[in-house]
């Protein structure tokens, strides 16, 4: 029988020892095995093996390939399934920016399936400190935080992909207020997502499956939120059919971003019509990535070779004239006006002339994106 294993993420170091401790507590016989990355930019990694009364292994270990991930990936596993036969949980204590996506899927592997059953995937929050830290435009190298030394990721980026992909949130410390406010926050970042603060979500149950996880967060098929409102906090939607000017789009970047603290979504472009394309901003800095062909642009035989995940969304989003195709971004912060967001949004669109046009005259458009874009597609 598979031996569950539970994530735990998370950037407030606090709050994710809280939560690994009380598992172990509340789960006897459990492990949690912990990779230490404050000296990583020293080439210096720990791993630290523990219970809940007393550490079982501490370690030095080397850089695989120089790649943090890398080597917390493959020295993690062999740890996992050296303790599965005794161990009645294991508990993975991730380092404060460590992205629990590539481990999950690392766990989730064929070659572990029979002994590893990855069933939870949980960030621990600190609520006095989360709804500042998700508007901060400060780099991981100047919190101390980094997880490797060229590592030039946002702390409010990682934060954000940690609550997203989690399937279950706690909280801890802070005052009432401070937990009321870290609960609006996060149900418009994570609408569906359980948020646990005197108890802890079940992490023995059935198998969690990392292709799924990461279909409620990719592009293509993300669960984004809803038009909603709590008190100050807004979630507007913004969703068209008509294609985006480049030029006029690259020109509104600044203004949109910085309206919001968190955006996302999916769009197209006119001058890119086959490319479905990511929209990512937090705290001021936005990512704009080609996330791959619309099903449309596809041969129907093309789409038997995608997941029935990406089928119902694009289903979801059909139009007889687009396809799949779709302006769907969602914008969130305080006191967002919706009507200016929905006009800036709109004035980017091509105008019924430039539609009617087609895309032989699009495809003529200069395109600024291109140097970013085309960038990555080489990369």
């Amino acid at each position: 029988m598979s031996t569950p294993v539970v994530l735990v993420a998370g950037l407030h170091a606090s709050a994710r020892t809280a939560v690994v401790d009380r598992l172990l507590r509340d789960h006897p016989g459990s492990v949690a095995v912990h990779h230490d990355l404050r000296e990583v930019t020293a080439g210096r990694v720990e791993r630290v093996v523990r219970d809940a009364s007393t550490v079982l292994d501490l370690a030095d270990i080397r850089l695989a390939h120089g790649c943090v991930t890398c080597t917390v990936r493959e020295d993690l596993l062999p740890q996992l399934v050296r303790h599965a036969a005794i161990a009645s949980l294991l508990v993975v204590d991730l380092w404060d920016s460590v992205e629990p996506r590539s481990v999950a899927e690392a766990v989730d592997c064929e070659e572990a399936h029979d002994i590893l059953r990855l069933t939870c995937v949980l960030t621990a929050l600190h609520a006095e400190h989360m709804p500042v830290d998700i508007t901060r435009g400060d780099r991981l190298s100047e919190t101390g935080q980094r997880a490797a030394a060229g590592d030039q990721r946002y702390l409010s980026e990682v934060l954000t992909r940690q609550i997203e992909y989690a399937t279950a949130l706690t909280l801890h410390g802070g005052d009432e207020e401070d937990a009321e406010l870290s609960r609006a926050v996060l149900a418009h970042l994570a609408p569906c997502t359980p948020v646990f603060a005197e108890s802890l979500p079940g992490v023995t149950g059935a198998r969690l499956c990392s292709r799924e996880l990461a279909e409620r967060v990719d592009p293509a098929t993300a669960q984004l939120p809803c038009d909603a409102q709590t008190d100050e906090i807004t979630t507007v939607v913004w969703r068209r059919l008509r294609p985006l000017h480049p030029g006029r789009l690259f020109e509104a970047l600044d203004e949109l971003v910085t309206q919001s603290v968190r955006s996302r979504g999916r769009f197209w472009l006119a001058s890119r019509p086959d490319r479905l394309l990511a929209w990512d901003a937090v705290a001021g800095v936005v990512s704009v990535e080609d996330a791959g062909p619309w099903l449309a642009a596809l041969p129907e035989a093309a789409w038997d070779m995608v997941s029935p995940g990406r089928r119902t969304a694009a289903d979801l989003d059909w139009d007889h004239i687009t396809g799949d195709r779709v302006q769907h971004l969602v914008f969130t912060g305080p006191d967002l006006a919706r009507e200016r967001l929905h006009a800036l949004l709109d004035a980017c669109l091509l105008t019924e002339e430039e539609a009617l046009a087609g895309s032989d005259v699009w495809a003529g458009y200069d395109d600024p994106f291109a140097h970013i874009l085309d960038l990555k597609e080489l990369a």
